[in-house]
């Protein structure tokens, strides 16, 4: 993907508007991500517990489940959480404690309120991550175990630091947060990198997104289909898996989405 050149190119603040050219090139830090709107994101996303999302919620449980050895309890992170509960809810019977680590205030804000009092239509999810899954059936309060484990973080994808989790989980976020290609491997191993050699991972991304909009606002995406997941991921990972999810009704621009389940070299 071919990049403007930052001297010559006027990148108005994509949250008030697609105003771009076409093929404008959008980084991260052209972002005003504190006008995230979070509420509008939830609703629209995690209302209701979707047929696509029951899908990635079986593919991620059934690799939590498959692949940490029993008692293992370590450090989780879930990176740009925004207003997803149930990556952080996959991670529970493996974490002593679950960083939440989220760059937009507006999103570190309904996560901290959430915590606090969640909506009723997370209890679908965890029925859908508990169903014939001991690990999980064992925790009979799962939000007050997240309230109690969780900590929201202030973070960008960016400034991870290696070798610091046991296990993570990162959803919709590198091909989320730019449209440049480099920017997007960059974030995705940066996620895996921030794990301790051999940590399970799960991540999840949109497939050949053009972009979305929350609250009338524009947000830029990288279009990546399963090939540019695997090599933002195999210099950092091994047993990389990719599950697409073939989904097509969530908004207009996209083309399905992707898992990617592996561990960390």
């Amino acid at each position: 993907m071919p990049e403007s050149d930052p001297s010559t190119a006027t990148v108005p603040d994509p949250a008030v508007g697609d105003t771009r050219a076409i093929g404008q090139q959008v980084g991260n830090e052209d972002v005003a991500w504190d006008s995230f709107g979070s509420q509008a994101y939830f609703e629209h996303n995690y209302g209701e517990l979707r047929w696509d999302d029951a899908k990635i919620i079986e593919v991620i449980a059934d690799f939590f489940a498959a692949t940490v050895p029993d008692g293992f309890v370590g450090r989780a992170i879930d990176v740009g959480s925004g207003t997803n509960l149930y990556p952080a809810l996959a991670m529970l019977p493996y974490s002593s404690e679950v960083t939440l680590y989220e760059r937009a205030r507006t999103n570190r804000d309904w996560l901290q309120a959430t915590l606090k009092e969640p909506q009723s239509s997370w209890r679908p999810f965890w029925d859908a991550i508990a169903v014939d899954r001991a690990p999980y059936k064992n925790i009979l309060r799962p939000f007050s175990v997240l309230a109690d484990r969780a900590q929201v973080t202030r973070g960008n994808v960016f400034d991870l630091k290696p070798n610091a989790y046991d296990l993570g989980t990162m959803f919709f976020v590198a091909e989320s947060i730019t449209t440049r290609d480099n920017e997007f491997r960059r974030a995705a191993r940066l996620f895996v990198d921030s794990l301790t050699p051999g940590a399970p991972f799960a991540a999840a991304f949109m497939r050949d997104s053009s972009g979305y909009y929350v609250d009338d606002l524009r947000f830029p995406a990288c279009s990546v289909n399963e090939q540019d997941v695997l090599a933002a991921l195999n210099p950092v990972a091994r047993g990389v898996k990719i599950t697409t999810i073939e989904s097509d009704d969530l908004r207009e621009g996209y083309c399905g989405m992707m898992v990617a389940t592996g561990r960390k070299k």
